[in-house]
């Protein structure tokens, strides 16, 4: 079975996607991680943004894994604090953006859902990496509200941002999502959309849920 999510940058794909897999047994694959992986590994080799070749390289060459408690091994090193920086974040949306990039990650994110029960979420499961998963689901908030979480995550997380940061981030990532010429965030009559701005993350889970049950 496959559950597919998508949504910009703090509708809470991620957190509700961990809930739905504890409640109904699936593996959580959580896209956007692998692209931080490549971002942080352009950052440790001081990789120039314009050098795609290189970027490409390291995509093609990189080894990423994920456990059972949801953590992201990167060549055999446990990188999920690493990779939810604010460098990482800065870079990752072009990193993403380029064509073989994606098409590299795209391939390593279906080889992940060949012999278990998924819930993948990203920008373009439900229309590129899924497109005929079992069930679709588009998660959106106002921006003021995906602000508001993401600055509470970095707090608990022990990373230093302001507001003003994390608005002018998300806005760039929207528009960056949207505007990619492979990969792009789109809403389509198929995915069931759910606007998480005033709900809690149970009730969003619960609402899901009773899609699934149906």
């Amino acid at each position: 079975m496959i559950v597919a999510i998508d949504g910009p940058a703090g509708s809470g794909k991620g957190t509700v996607s961990k809930k739905l897999s504890e409640l109904c047994g699936l593996t959580y694959i959580d896209t956007g991680a692998t692209y931080r992986c490549i971002a942080l590994k352009v950052l440790q080799n001081n990789v120039d943004l314009d050098d795609i070749g290189a970027i490409i390289d390291i995509a093609s060459k990189i080894n990423i894994k994920f456990t059972k408690d949801a953590k992201t091994f990167m060549d055999g090193i446990d990188v999920s604090e690493a990779i939810r920086t604010m460098e990482v974040t800065k870079i990752v949306s072009p990193i993403s953006s380029i064509p073989e990039v994606r098409s590299y990650m795209v391939d390593l994110q279906r080889k992940m859902a060949d012999s278990n029960d998924i819930i993948m979420e990203g920008r373009d499961i439900t229309t590129i990496v899924f497109p005929n998963a079992d069930y679709k689901f588009y998660l959106d908030a106002n921006v003021d509200e995906r602000v508001e979480r993401r600055y509470k995550q970095n707090i608990e997380k022990g990373i230093n941002s302001s507001r003003e940061e994390i608005k002018k981030s998300i806005i760039d990532r929207d528009y960056n999502d949207i505007h990619k010429v492979v990969g792009f965030l789109k809403r389509t009559d198929e995915q069931v959309y759910i606007d998480t701005s005033n709900m809690a993350i149970d009730e969003v889970v619960d609402e899901i849920r009773k899609v699934i049950k149906r």
